[in-house]
């Protein structure tokens, strides 16, 4: 069945095959909020027979006290996570260097971040990896995001864009990119992009995934959280329409559709 899973798991399985002996391969895979990269990855692992460690980088947000120390100092945004510059990408490097170094018996902590508490979780709820990955995979909805040093210039695409009279908030996301963010996707092996059809799909996709939380909760999502998901896309959308215009690193894609329908793949 020609599934996203299923076309993510035939990417990872060929980044192994192709791999140097000792080399684990480090793997990007992107998708807008909601299209189902988590749940594609989390599947594709499944059936893998090697060992695969998967993660999120929305695991290595900077914690609500760091973030607000970035709204302090440069934009009151930034005290919503996800865009660039609201990661603890030091945090993902020694993760990594961690699971290339592990042997066949180690256990490599896995940071968690709680979305609902907006932090970190302490150190004794993080995830564990046992032993030696055949492959490193992260998952995020930014991975290989190209900068552009004139957006923040441009004209506001939304209300919360019109917040940023200054542009700071937008200037520092594009200096995060050209830097920190470009020198973590050198470091990739291979990218994998899920491509939907348009940005309309995103907020239906996200409103999903939000309730998809309160549900695990045992609770209904009150109706301010929907306001609150409109609004929080809106601090990924330059982005995540620059991506879906194709400025992003070069790599496998998979095109779905508004039903998460695979329509076609490339570059496999």
């Amino acid at each position: 069945m020609n599934t996203i899973a299923s076309a993510v798991r035939a990417w990872i399985e060929r980044a192994i095959a192709a791999a140097p002996d000792g080399h684990v391969p480090l793997l990007m895979l992107s998708g807008p909020q909601g299209s189902g990269k988590s749940t594609a990855l989390a599947a594709a692992i499944e059936t893998i027979p090697q060992p695969v460690a998967g993660m999120s980088i929305d695991d290595f947000y900077l914690t609500h006290a760091e973030r607000m120390e970035l709204a302090r100092r440069i934009s009151p945004l930034f005290m919503t996570r996800g865009p660039p510059g609201t990661h603890d990408l030091v945090l993902l490097e020694k993760t990594i260097a961690a699971l290339r170094a592990a042997a066949d018996g180690s256990e490599t902590p896995l940071p968690v971040f709680d979305k609902l508490k907006d932090d970190r979780a302490p150190v004794s709820n993080w995830r564990s990896f046992r032993g030696k990955p055949a492959t490193i995979v992260i998952e995020g909805w930014l991975m290989g995001a190209l900068p552009d040093a004139n957006a923040a210039m441009d004209s506001p695409l939304n209300p919360v864009e019109a917040e940023d009279r200054t542009g700071d908030w937008r200037r520092q996301q594009e200096a995060a990119l050209a830097g920190p963010y470009a020198d973590h996707w050198d470091e990739a092996d291979a990218f994998c992009h899920i491509v939907p059809p348009d940005f309309d799909c995103v907020l239906g996709w996200r409103l999903q995934q939000e309730a998809g939380l309160w549900a695990a909760r045992g609770e209904p999502m009150p109706d301010e959280r929907r306001d609150w998901v409109r609004r929080f896309i809106e601090h990924y959308e330059r982005l995540t329409r620059r991506m879906l215009s194709g400025s992003r690193r070069t790599g496998m894609e998979i095109h779905i559709d508004d039903d998460r329908k695979v329509v076609r793949t490339s570059g496999l």
